[in-house]
């Protein structure tokens, strides 16, 4: 093309000068110089191309990384906006410029088939690659509507023209990566400091899924945790609906099982292909997706995984691969703080238990010692009114019943003053279910006041003898607290069944009816154990009772102490068997104790 002094178009023939090219760059360079902007520093270099060059428009197509596709990023002289226009490599005269690499001289379109129309009138095109690195990142075109309107001379000058715009985009490029890294490692810390001050694991999760999808930018983040050879869906944080997602896989059935083995991040352009499809087995929606698993892990210890999901097809960058890589090694260190301060909290609660179990313990001594005086008084007159009824008169037994328990409460005083002295416990021969009996005539009265009315069956019949090896007041004291903890969950009154069997197998599921199964929740149960199944019809206990359930000082009742429960669970392992909550719902709450067998002399 020839120029004039303005670099437009003349017909003096004098080629593009040296002195023109330095003037055309010096005025790029200064125009560039004026913005951080790259959309707006590559349309100030397009109003210089097109007025040294005399075209009638332009326009300059990025390469996208990810898509591998050409985007027409500015444009000038269009007479329709046509930035976001889209080439494939090969497509029209700027894809083909990208695929080979070279310039691309276009006298008259109407004779070339290479040649897309964009803008109508176009007669001549010239496009020109721009490189970075020895790499081509996209193409400046020039369109004119006069056919013939570049030569060679063009070509070469808006070659160098290109070069030093590849130059000046490259260093707003790298400008803005720079403040781009910035900003996140400024929203790491901030990340860091929020995840540092959690102290609750599903809080620490929730924030952790939260900072990886702002950051990343991407769709969803779940977290699949490790916990007994399997991945768990703990959190999920995004657009995916959380019921889209397996709440639980085997390690070997997901591609995430991978990341946990080997501890290193797995990258999946497209879910969906080859041996990658295992990521399905988490659910469909993630089918065609992009996904970056992340081991979260500290000290070879593997806590879980996190999953970021991009919904188009997108290449991870490293930058985004060490950002995720940071984040997970940021919450693998606050879950790991997470679970020391439960522990934390554990044995403060602990040591305050202990110190309430001591001032109890001072308290029921000092209590023991005012009772036993007036109990031994009462004790010395019941025996001297010498109470005596005829053969078959209920009062005798009851007279029988009264002695005992004033013997027993003797007992009771006596442990507690003996209190922090060894002392042997004596177990004698006894049948349970004698045991049972004794303790439902003494609570026939209370029955009756709450309305509660008691089915007491048992494996063989009624003259089935079931030996245990056990004090009999401290039995009667359990059953005492589960019958009176019955009654309290049946205001309105309701049905206690008892069950009285042998265990016929080792086993720690739970029966068949009470029949010859286990103890369900109290472990194995050695063949020929007495098991006692205790039921009511009240409504249950709250999820938060039952999961702490034999501690002491835990109660669900404003007039309960806490304590019947631990002391039956301590009174039970002492005759070297268990107590257990079988369960609890709105349909009644079920224990299940058991004594091991007695070993037959001869």
């Amino acid at each position: 093309m020839k120029t004039t002094a303005t670099g437009g178009a003349s017909a003096d023939g004098a080629n593009h000068s040296s002195a023109a090219t330095l003037e055309c760059l010096y005025r790029i360079g200064s125009l560039v110089n004026s913005t951080d902007d790259p959309a707006e520093a590559l349309g100030l270099i397009l109003e210089e191309i097109v007025r040294a060059l005399g075209a009638s428009s332009a326009s300059i197509a990025l390469l996208d990384p990810d898509t591998s596709r050409l985007r027409i990023e500015a444009a000038r002289g269009h007479s329709r906006d046509t930035t976001g226009w889209e080439f494939a490599p090969g497509q029209g005269v700027t894809g083909w410029v990208a695929l080979h690499g070279r310039p691309l001289l276009v006298p008259d379109t109407r004779l070339d088939g290479r040649y897309v129309e964009i803008k109508k009138g176009v007669l001549s095109e010239l496009a020109v690659p721009m490189e970075m690195l020895g790499a081509v990142i996209g193409v400046v075109n020039c369109d004119s509507e006069r056919a013939n309107a570049f030569d060679a001379d063009d070509q070469s000058f808006l070659g160098v023209l290109t070069g030093e715009a590849a130059k000046v985009v490259g260093r707003l490029w790298q400008m803005r990566k720079l403040r781009l890294k910035a900003a996140r490692l400024e929203a790491v810390i901030l990340a860091a400091q929020s995840l540092a001050h959690e102290r609750d694991t599903p809080r620490v999760l929730a924030d952790l899924a939260t900072h990886t999808r702002q950051l990343a930018g991407c769709e969803a983040v779940a977290f699949y945790g490790v916990e007994d050879g399997a991945l768990r869906l703990r959190h999920l944080d995004g657009n995916l609906p959380g019921s889209s997602l397996a709440r639980e896989v085997a390690t070997a059935d997901t591609a995430l099982g991978v990341v946990v083995s080997r501890r290193r991040q797995l990258e999946v352009a497209r879910a969906g292909r080859n041996e990658e499809c295992l990521f399905e087995r988490l659910g469909p929606v993630l089918a065609g997706t992009s996904l970056l698993a992340t081991p979260v892990v500290l000290e070879r210890e593997v806590f879980g995984v996190l999953l970021v999901v991009q919904g188009t097809p997108h290449r991870f960058s490293d930058d985004e691969k060490r950002l995720v890589a940071t984040l997970a090694s940021i919450g693998a260190s606050a879950l790991q703080n997470a679970r020391l301060y439960a522990r934390v909290f554990a044995s403060e609660e602990s040591l305050r238990r202990g110190e309430r179990l001591t001032l109890l313990g001072m308290l029921a001594a000092e209590i023991a010692h005012e009772i036993r005086n007036p109990l031994t008084v009462i004790k010395l007159l019941f025996d001297a009114l010498d109470l005596r009824f005829k053969r078959g008169d209920a009062r005798g037994e009851d007279v029988r019943v009264i002695h005992e328990k004033l013997a027993h409460l003797e007992e009771i005083v006596g442990r507690v003053l003996d209190y922090g002295r060894s002392r042997a416990v004596t177990f004698e021969r006894n049948d349970l279910g004698d045991i049972i009996a004794g303790t439902l005539r003494l609570m026939r009265l209370k029955f009756e006041q709450s309305h509660a009315r008691v089915e007491f069956t048992r494996e063989g019949g009624g003259d089935a003898g079931f030996p245990v090896e056990a004090d009999k007041g401290q039995v009667q004291q359990v059953l005492l607290n589960l019958f009176l903890n019955a009654i309290q969950a049946m205001p309105a009154g309701g049905v206690i069944r008892l069950h009285l069997w042998r265990a016929e197998a080792s086993a720690g599921g739970a029966g068949n009816g009470g029949v010859a199964g286990g103890v369900a929740g109290a472990g194995a149960v050695a063949a020929g154990a007495v098991c006692l199944r205790v039921a009511d019809t009240g409504g249950g206990m709250p999820a938060a009772v039952r999961e702490r359930l034999f501690d002491s000082f835990l109660t669900g009742r404003k007039e309960g102490t806490g304590l019947g429960l631990a002391v039956a669970k301590r009174i039970m392992r002492n005759h070297h068997g268990d107590i257990a909550l079988e369960s609890s719902d709105t349909g009644g709450t079920v224990f299940v104790l058991w004594f091991p067998p007695v070993q037959e002399v001869g």
